[in-house]
Parts: C-alpha cells; sequence; structure tokens
C-alpha cells in the first residue's frame, strides 16, 4: 500500500478510535501534503512523502522544546505523542554507529580532508540518509569526523 494511502487508513482508524492525538497528527499530515501536491502540481511520492514527515517531526521536537521551556509540559507531552504517530509513517532510523560508518565511508568516497570539504561529503551522505536520520546529527558527525 501507498504511504499516502496508509496515512489516509491510519487517519481513519484514528477518527474511529476516538484517538485525539493521532488525527490530529495525521490531519496535520495529510494538509501538509495537499498543500506539496499542488506546489508541483502532481501527487508527492514516497520519499518527498517521507521528507514531509521528517519535517513535521522536526517541528514537533522544536515546538515540544519551546513548551518545556516555558513550563507548558502538558503541551510538550502532546507534541511528543504526535510525533509518536508521525514517525510510524518513516523508515527506521540509523543508529549513531550505522551514521559514523556511513560518515567514513562519505569521507573517504569524498577524498574529504579538512571542514573545507565539508559541502562535497554532506552532498554525498545526505541522500543515503534522508529521512532515517537528523540532518543536524549527521552535520556534527561529519563536523567531527573532518575537524
Amino acid at each position: 500500500m501507498e504511504l499516502h494511502q496508509k496515512v489516509e487508513e491510519a487517519l481513519k482508524a484514528a477518527i474511529r478510535e476516538k484517538n485525539e492525538t493521532a488525527k490530529d497528527a495525521l490531519r496535520m499530515l495529510l494538509t501538509s501534503l495537499k498543500v506539496k501536491e499542488k506546489e508541483i502540481k502532481r501527487r508527492p511520492v514516497e520519499s518527498e512523502i517521507q521528507q514531509i514527515i521528517a519535517n513535521l517531526v522536526k517541528q514537533r521536537r522544536d515546538s515540544a522544546e519551546q513548551f518545556r521551556t516555558g513550563a507548558r509540559e502538558d503541551l510538550a507531552v502532546k507534541e511528543e505523542n504526535e510525533i509518536g504517530v508521525l514517525e510510524g509513517f518513516l523508515p527506521p532510523q540509523l543508529s549513531i554507529e550505522e551514521l559514523e560508518k556511513l560518515v567514513e565511508e562519505a569521507v573517504s568516497r569524498s577524498g574529504a580532508s579538512s571542514l573545507k570539504d565539508m559541502g562535497r561529503v554532506m552532498k554525498l551522505l545526505m541522500p543515503e540518509v534522508s529521512g532515517r536520520a537528523d540532518g543536524k546529527v549527521v552535520n556534527e558527525l561529519v563536523r567531527a569526523k573532518l575537524g
């Protein structure tokens, strides 16, 4: 089943089960997918959908952090519950060890030797880890390897 259809089916199930958190998160996702569809004038493909989901997860993480800073634990928990729902549609995340191995391979393939070459490494690495790792974590690992 296509990822878009899985999201729609999950929304129907959340509505039947009266799961407000899942319903809110999935409606937000479907809205983002419709906006993207209008923007590119076609239905998004799997990788584009995964990128949208990853962006929504990142937004939720940032929001949860802000809510914690503002002493609003209830809203932070709600955001984290929505993250759980959205992450169910992403491929399994890479472990730090797997990421480090991919970073080492990308550095050796690109011939990078200093931080000046970071762009070449990231260009090779990001298509491989897209949707399976946070870009910030990948960036930090590449900096540590090259620096």
